[in-house]
């Protein structure tokens, strides 16, 4: 998997989100025993290029990406975030919020938060668990 990044090494960048048992957690403060028996999802496990998640159809209609290094984690903690909140079309606010913890150095945001929102509308509208 070549998915997760390195960066920070202390839980402050948020690049090597990956999901623990559906949660956003930053794995690079994470023991192996800490993890035994429970689910890892990286980047590659929430689609593929013939069935992209709407996350990550969103982040490339958006133009949502530059460098391309934070997006993994930037969209594994929206999902977190939605997943966790069924239904939720969130105001701009919320949104920013939900991502705070992953930073990226290429953008101001505004694409990657407009990727979120045209995400969460589409899952709303579908009705289905993404």
């Amino acid at each position: 998997m070549m998915g997760t990044k390195e960066n920070c090494l202390e839980a402050e960048c948020g690049v090597c989100t990956v999901l623990l048992d559906g949660r956003a957690v930053n794995s690079c403060i994470l023991l192996a025993g800490q993890i035994d028996g429970c689910s890892i999802t990286t980047i590659e496990g929430i689609g593929d290029p013939e069935n992209l998640h709407p996350l990550q159809e969103a982040f490339i209609e958006c133009g949502a990406v530059q460098c391309g290094y934070c997006i993994p984690g930037m969209i594994l903690t929206a999902k977190s975030f939605l997943d966790e909140n069924p239904g939720c079309r969130p105001s701009r606010d919320e949104i920013r919020e939900a991502i705070a913890g992953t930073l990226c150095r290429c953008t101001g945001y505004r694409k990657i938060v407009d990727a979120v929102a045209t995400a969460a509308d589409r899952i709303a509208l579908s009705g289905e668990k993404q």
